[in-house]
């Protein structure tokens, strides 16, 4: 099976209640660990590389390692896509250099704006058979170049979408309902405490995700900034040399519950990042005298496809999709 865009993906999804992952790549083990998981579980599976990836990777290098993902998994349809490019010159280079799938985020600009860039893109995208997500409302949080400061975030509003849809011909709709990216999501004191004595982040705004499903019937949402910070991942990287302290995610209830609703694609990247970050720092503190990066990349590889598995099973109900 070559590279598939996300849209057969999507429909299957939002008729099936489950969402697709959606995994930042940026080298060959996290390739490797991603695709593992899908294949065993026989779920799609997008690959997404940020800007900062395609800098830090190379665009050639990366669109090589997922051709190998795919050859080494014929049977799970895989879609690449470009996440949060921010010119029609990234899109259109990522469209012509093979990617099946680009998001163009203008969604810092004024809404009129929004929709030119937009339309713009789709329309380059459309003719070389390439799909479109695109944004409105913005989320806080640090994401590769993608900052914006808590405070300077704001909600989708409903009111907005059909006429956006209708104007741009996009494909996926990236909302605002309260996620948040990086592994620092939420402040401490927007947290409540339960009784176990762990923090709790304000409920994502269902309300708001409702009502663009009732505007736009059928139409595939997309949710950034998705991970959930496992908290024995933040713990064991600050055992061993971290300083990560009040790093909080999105429950998974919470994405399992939007996955069921519109929800057809969730991002996940800072998990990820943690369960790597927690493993290698555990390995090498254990192991001083260890300088092989595959001694120590070998169980960041596991942990990756073993973080992934768990979504796949437990947050994106995408198990036996295919």
């Amino acid at each position: 099976m070559a590279l598939v865009t996300t849209k057969d993906m999507f429909a299957k999804a939002y008729d099936g209640g489950y969402a697709v992952g959606a995994f930042n790549v940026n080298n060959m083990e996290i390739i490797q660990g991603i695709c593992d998981a899908a294949g065993e579980l026989r779920s799609p599976v997008i690959l997404q590389v940020s800007k900062g990836a395609r800098s830090y990777a190379n665009h050639t290098y990366l669109t090589k390692l997922v051709e190998a993902a795919v050859a080494e998994n014929p049977d799970i349809p895989i879609a690449l896509h470009l996440d949060h490019g921010d010119s029609f010159e990234l899109c259109k280079s990522c469209i012509d250099g093979g990617f099946t799938s680009v998001m163009i985020d203008a969604s810092s600009k004024p809404f009129e704006e929004n929709i030119a860039l937009t339309k713009q893109v789709v329309e380059y995208a459309h003719a070389h058979g390439v799909v479109v997500e695109a944004e409105l409302g913005t989320l806080a949080g640090i994401e590769d170049e993608v900052v914006v400061e808590a405070g300077q975030e704001s909600y989708t509003r409903p009111e907005e979408v059909e006429e956006f849809v209708s104007r741009t011909g996009c494909d996926s709709l990236a909302i605002a309902i309260g996620t948040s990216h990086g592994a620092f999501k939420f402040k401490p004191e927007q947290c409540t405490m339960n009784e176990d004595g762990i923090l709790v982040p304000p409920p994502l705004r269902f309300d708001v995700l409702e009502e663009c499903t009732k505007r736009l019937p059928g139409f595939p949402i997309v949710l950034h900034g998705s991970s959930s910070v496992p908290q024995e991942f933040v713990k064991m990287i600050n055992e061993y040399g971290g300083d990560m302290p009040g790093a909080i995610g999105v429950p998974e209830d919470q994405l399992r519950h939007a996955a069921e609703l519109s929800v057809c694609k969730i991002n996940i990247d800072s998990d990820i990042r943690l369960a790597m970050s927690a493993v290698i720092r555990k390995y090498l503190a254990e192991n001083p005298g260890h300088f092989d990066p595959r001694q120590y990349l070998k169980p960041a590889r596991q942990a990756v496809k073993d973080m992934v598995a768990h979504k796949m099973k437990n947050v994106l109900g995408s198990v036996d999709k295919i």
